[in-house]
């Protein structure tokens, strides 16, 4: 979720300024201050931290609008995560598997480790684990459509005939994604670059599909040393 710039007069804070909704449903302006509201105070004081009337006096909406809308603060913290994951992590297409893989990972990394949306995340799957029906919603929220977004460059790859209509995609997708999740859910290990890029090269190899980058690498090498070797004879 976009976040905006709070302008303050020289005169000192201003109260937040109040959202109400209309005739016809919810004031999408006053939900977005809501969402990023929950973000902002997850963030700073943690999930515990976290109430509706916090939530909602940060949004500057009144605290039945927000129980209008939305039961617990945990639906309001998946609904804002949903919303940014929907809007950051849907993979580029490149027109070729391993850019694509390599920019999606790396956007993922980025997303979980480096935004506020990870720290919701982080929260949430704490929070899944000693809520059941939570634990269902935050599955189907997210973790069933994130899983389709992650198949996305191989289903693409597969129409291009990079890939064998064959595959395993939901192996295959594990072995992309599950260490990523690992180190930033359980062993707080660093998710740089270099870790990412690692994972897509298992996977091409695997998948015996070749790196039109390090294709065109060789090919370059090669022609150095032949003109190389032509000038040296």
């Amino acid at each position: 979720m976009e976040r905006g710039s709070t302008a303050v007069a020289a005169a000192g804070p201003q109260p937040a300024a109040r959202h109400h909704g209309n005739r016809h449903g919810r004031s999408e302006q006053a939900r977005q201050a809501v969402l990023e509201a929950a973000d902002d105070l997850l963030v700073e004081k943690g999930f515990t931290g976290v109430t509706i009337e916090g939530i909602a006096a940060r949004a500057g909406v009144a605290k039945q609008t927000v129980y209008r809308w939305w039961k617990t603060k945990t639906d309001i913290l998946l609904d804002a995560f949903l919303q940014d994951a929907a809007e950051a992590l849907t993979p580029p297409d490149h027109g070729d598997l391993a850019p694509d893989l390599r920019a999606h990972l790396r956007q993922l990394a980025l997303f979980l480790t480096r935004s506020d949306a990870g720290a919701v995340f982080k929260a949430l799957i704490g929070h899944a684990q000693h809520d059941p029906a939570f634990a269902a919603a935050l599955r189907s929220g997210y973790l069933d459509e994130q899983r389709r977004r992650d198949r996305l460059p191989l289903e693409r790859a597969v129409e291009r005939g990079q890939l064998a209509a064959g595959l395993d995609m939901a192996a295959e997708i594990d072995q992309l994604v599950g260490p990523l999740y690992h180190r930033v859910l359980v062993t707080a290990e660093p998710v740089d670059e270099a870790f990412t890029d690692r994972l897509v090269e298992a996977f091409l190899h695997r998948a015996n599909v070749a790196d039109v980058a390090d294709v065109a690498d060789a090919a370059d090498a090669a022609d150095v040393a032949d003109a190389a070797e032509t000038v040296s004879s």
